[in-house]
């Protein structure tokens, strides 16, 4: 295999670590109209690449304390029957693959598109909302449902939407620990939804591989330029691309 695989991995680790734009986001669409990968082996290959890329982080965050535990486990207490029940539908083919994914994709890529571009009123948003505990933790587990669902079909969604929402559910927790526990949840409902579709066949091994030997290091290089960057102009940048992609799916 070329090269090719391992430095669009090393763009899209660069990208990833100097934006906090989820893996799936960015590298659906890669693998989409870079490699031309039909979309279940797509979406397959990206839950891998996703959950994979970022075990590293997690065990970092965890580390550093920067991990709510009792969040993480509300939201794979919705996250993961949802995934299981997802795939048995696809596995059962009550579901069409294809249709399903496609809308799924497209409608992911757009929310999460929308969510980086309203960032700041977003985050206003958050302070004007007062659950109480007993809400606070409902609602977290239902988050952990539509996660579970459209992560399985998409691929999208544990990262920069389920971010997003955590902002709203959980404004108390610092943005170190916000971010920390929202990658330890994405890595177990990332490859949980990995096996159920490795064992579809939706998953290219090869093209994986290759993929990873760039984004680890380029994730690292990201971390560490990405304060160089202009914040507000990469995200209008990347909120663009994700809403090309998206609308071109639905269409």
């Amino acid at each position: 295999m070329s090269l090719i695989p391992s430095l669009v991995g090393l763009v899209a680790g660069v990208v990833i670590g100097a934006t906090g734009v989820g893996a799936g986001a960015l590298m659906t669409p890669v693998l989409l109209q870079v490699f031309g990968l039909p979309l279940p082996l797509a979406i397959g290959t990206d839950l891998w690449f996703a959950g994979l890329t970022k075990l590293a982080g997690s065990v970092a965050h965890h580390r550093r304390g920067h991990v709510e535990l009792g969040v993480v486990a509300r939201l794979l207490a919705g996250s993961v029957p949802a995934a299981l029940l997802t795939l048995a539908a696809l596995h059962a083919g009550w579901v069409s693959r294809t249709a399903s994914m496609g809308l799924a994709l497209g409608i992911a890529l757009l929310l999460t598109a929308a969510l980086l571009l309203a960032r700041d009123a977003w985050a206003r948003l958050a302070q004007r909302l007062h659950w109480s505990e007993r809400r606070r933790a409902q609602l977290t587990v239902l988050l952990g449902v539509l996660l579970g669902v459209l992560v399985t079909l998409s691929s999208i969604g544990a990262g920069a939407i389920g971010a997003a929402v955590l902002v709203l559910l959980h404004p108390q927790l610092p943005a170190r620990r916000l971010v920390g526990t929202d990658i330890a949840h994405a890595v177990p409902l990332t490859l949980v939804a990995g096996v159920g579709h490795a064992l579809l066949g939706h998953v290219d091994w090869t093209l994986l591989g290759a993929l990873l030997l760039g984004s680890i290091p380029g994730i690292w290089l990201g971390a560490r330029v990405g304060a160089a960057l202009p914040e507000r102009a990469t995200r209008v940048g990347v909120s663009a691309a994700l809403l090309l992609a998206g609308f071109k799916l639905i269409a």
